[in-house]
């Protein structure tokens, strides 16, 4: 039984990995759709948002059914656990992208603004590494990565604070774009709860490795 187990692990694991291979990738094409004001690309995201939601969905099925068949304990049973958190994680992510695929879709039919208020590159940059360690960090199964993961956080927060700022300012100098300049903002956020959702990934690789629940500590 045991043995049947590992193997059965190691499917969910393989299943975890192919759902954040498409989550990470929509998130690269939904920033390069932004940019670029490509609506045919930002599409291509909205579109995908059915196999990311299929996936998600196979791995909750595979989660449960482990926990029904085996009654798996200790580090086995946080393993479980942990991918059924992450997993929604990932979708959430999935559907975040698909906000800036939807909001690259608008902008490529409409004038650009005098002034851009989001470093999009910057902060993109910023949250796919968070999202890229915090995976790496799942395959490794390293808590110290997990760690470095979850103290970037701050960053993206202040970026996104820089932004609402910057919006602001741009509003008052530029009143009649006000409707365009919000989308940008809406992108800023998207982005901010990405690296939210990357931190909630590290934690619980933090939680598979240790045990510790790491959610609403101040200090990693």
């Amino acid at each position: 039984m045991p043995k049947h187990l590992d193997l059965e692990i190691d499917k969910l694991k393989k299943q975890i990995l192919s759902l954040a291979a498409f989550v990470e990738e929509a998130v690269a094409k939904s920033v390069e759709a932004f940019n670029t004001r490509d609506a045919d690309l930002g599409q291509e995201v909205i579109d995908f948002d059915s196999a990311i939601d299929g996936a998600e969905v196979e791995v909750e099925e595979e989660c449960l059914k482990l926990l029904a068949l085996h009654q798996p304990v200790a580090q086995d049973l946080r393993f479980i656990v942990a991918c059924i958190r992450l997993n929604s994680d990932l979708e959430r992510i999935g559907d975040l992208a698909v906000n800036i695929g939807e909001r690259a879709v608008f902008l490529s039919g409409v004038a650009e603004v005098s002034e851009k208020p989001l470093d999009v590159g910057s902060m993109a940059r910023l949250v796919r590494s968070m999202l890229s360690e915090s995976l790496n960090a799942l395959v490794n199964l390293d808590a110290k990565l997990a760690r470095k993961v979850c103290a970037m956080d701050d960053e993206a927060d202040s970026l996104h604070r820089d932004t609402f700022r910057r919006v602001e300012e741009a509003v008052g100098r530029h009143p009649a774009e006000f409707a365009t300049l919000t989308h940008y903002l809406s992108v800023s956020r998207y982005l901010e709860r990405i690296a939210d959702h990357a931190t909630n990934i590290a934690e619980d690789v933090i939680y598979m490795v240790e045990g510790e629940i790491a959610r609403h500590r101040s200090a990693f």
